[in-house]
């Protein structure tokens, strides 16, 4: 198990540049994880996937998702979390290697990376497709590719790490992805899974741990403080009155007069 994260603060060379900029990950020193799965939670741009993509890399997964094995790379921009690789440390009791990356932003790329390497001619080994239900993930639909991606590679031990795995999945099929959580923790004890999401149903998983990334800290909370559960409890328990407050004035967010 991953016990603890450590940001080694004298690595950092600019505190002024990305991905120390960011408020969180500015005054980061160190997490403790004391549950096999954790959830980092917060509003858009608060770190969460920021630290999510550092300790994949750091673990050597590939940038753009998926095992050690597997180095798809196709953008600059999955670099730009390398100054804080630099800087990590990650403290196991038992250092594996064996585990999944599933980065919602760029899977749609691993898999045409898959795909591609499938046309090259390799007789001796099976195609990669092999491994994902025997045709490509291109095949399926967005939601389908996802719970096929959960069923076949995250059954087994491992560090398991997921960015907003929510982002192709109905409300049903997260609460079918709760149940799979359930088994594979139950069935596998040396199974690990952290877990950026913005999801009020995964979040409620029993006994997990959730890290908060808004106010410019990480700390931790209980599921009764997470924002989604909070704006998705008031939207349905008081919808009417919710929507008259939300209307009565533009938020900023959709200001009408842009400069």
């Amino acid at each position: 198990m991953l016990k603890k994260i450590t940001l080694l603060r004298d690595r950092v060379e600019s505190w002024e540049s990305y991905p120390f900029c960011v408020p969180a990950i500015r005054c980061f020193e160190d997490l403790s994880l004391h549950s096999r799965i954790c959830f980092f939670a917060g509003e858009n741009g608060t770190g969460k996937s920021t630290l999510l993509e550092a300790i994949a890399v750091h673990y050597g997964f590939g940038r753009e998702g998926g095992t050690r094995n597997f180095q798809n790379d196709c953008t600059e921009s999955n670099h730009s979390v390398d100054p804080l690789v630099r800087a990590l440390r990650l403290s196991f009791d038992k250092r594996t290697g064996a585990g999944y990356f599933l980065r919602a932003e760029s899977f749609f790329n691993a898999v045409s990376y898959m795909d591609e390497l499938d046309k090259e001619d390799a007789p001796h080994s099976p195609p990669i497709s092999a491994f994902y239900g025997g045709r490509s993930l291109h095949t399926r639909s967005h939601g389908e590719t996802f719970f096929t991606l959960l069923e076949l590679k995250f059954q087994r031990n491992g560090l398991f790490l997921l960015d907003e795995p929510e982002a192709a999945l109905s409300p049903q099929r997260q609460l079918a992805f709760l149940i799979l959580l359930h088994d594979v923790l139950k069935k596998y004890k040396d199974a690990q899974f952290i877990i950026s999401t913005h999801s009020p149903v995964l979040l409620g998983y029993p006994g997990a741990q959730i890290i908060s990334f808004d106010d410019g800290r990480l700390h931790e909370i209980d599921y009764e403080e997470t924002s989604p559960m909070q704006i998705v409890r008031r939207f349905v328990n008081e919808r009417d009155d919710f929507l008259k407050d939300l209307f009565q004035e533009t938020p900023l967010l959709f200001d009408k007069d842009p400069q």
